[in-house]
C-alpha cells in the first residue's frame, strides 16, 4: 500500500495548512518554511511525482496559469520556481510550484 504524500494529506485536510486558494484541481498554501517574505505553494490535486511527468499540455498549462493567478492575487512582483527531483532540491515527491516574493529591496539571490 502506498502512503500518501504530505501534500495529499494537506489536500485531504488530514494536516492543517493555511490555504490561500483552492478550486477543483489545485490548492495553494503558505509554505511552513518560507524562503521569502511571501512563499506559497501551488499544488495540483492530481498526483504526479515531478513536473516532468505531466505529459498533457492542458494540465501543464492549467498548473502554470493557476500559479500566475495566485501570484497576481497575492503579490505585485513574484518569482515562480519548480524543483525537480532530489538533486534539484525537490523535498516532497508531489508536483508543485513555489511562488516567492515580497522583498522590499533587491532579491537576495
Amino acid at each position: 500500500m502506498t502512503s500518501l504524500t504530505l501534500f495529499e494529506r494537506i489536500i485531504a485536510r488530514d494536516i492543517p495548512a493555511t490555504v490561500v486558494y483552492e478550486d477543483d484541481k489545485f490548492i495553494a498554501i503558505k509554505d511552513i518554511a518560507p524562503k521569502a517574505p511571501t512563499h506559497l505553494l501551488v499544488i495540483p490535486k492530481k498526483v504526479s511525482t515531478r513536473i516532468d511527468e505531466i505529459v498533457d499540455p492542458s494540465e501543464m498549462g492549467e498548473l502554470w496559469l493557476t500559479a500566475i493567478k495566485v501570484a497576481r492575487e497575492q503579490l505585485g512582483d513574484y518569482r515562480l520556481v519548480v524543483n525537480v527531483g532530489k538533486g534539484g532540491g525537490q523535498e516532497v515527491p508531489h508536483t508543485h510550484i513555489h511562488i516567492l516574493g515580497g522583498w522590499e529591496g533587491p532579491v537576495p539571490y
